[in-house]
């Protein structure tokens, strides 16, 4: 079993930053891919970026890339979202998701574990 714990949520000014932890509880943290995925009001979840299990390759939805940054300390059982120049379409709630396989996919199956998320709201 692996407990996901997100924090860094708040409320930002357009073209600011914010950085988002996951924190997971057990010691084969290792051994999961590491995503994070957002769920906007009224729409639909929707995947955010992801890092594989092993080389720690990272991979971006378009709608964020080059503006986030997603990495992960093994040592610390934490993965991290650096947010910059965001936007108020960025606001959501924000979810961690830890999958067996190599990486996760961006439609979301297969992940075996899910958190509780946390809230990010950019105002214009």
């Amino acid at each position: 079993q692996v407990q996901l714990v997100e924090s860094g949520g708040g409320l930002v000014q357009a073209g600011g930053s914010l950085r988002l932890s996951c924190a997971a509880s057990g010691r084969t943290f290792i051994g999961y891919a590491m995503g994070w995925f957002r769920q906007a009001p009224g729409k639909e979840r929707e995947f955010v970026a992801g890092i594989s299990r092993s080389i720690g390759s990272t991979y971006y939805a378009d709608s964020v890339q080059g503006r986030f940054t997603i990495s992960r300390d093994n040592a610390r059982n934490t993965v991290y979202l650096q947010m910059n120049s965001l936007k108020p379409e960025d606001t959501a709630v924000y979810y961690c998701a830890a999958d067996r396989n190599i990486v996760v996919a961006r439609s979301g199956a297969g992940v075996d574990y899910w958190g509780k998320g946390t809230l990010v709201t950019v105002s214009s």
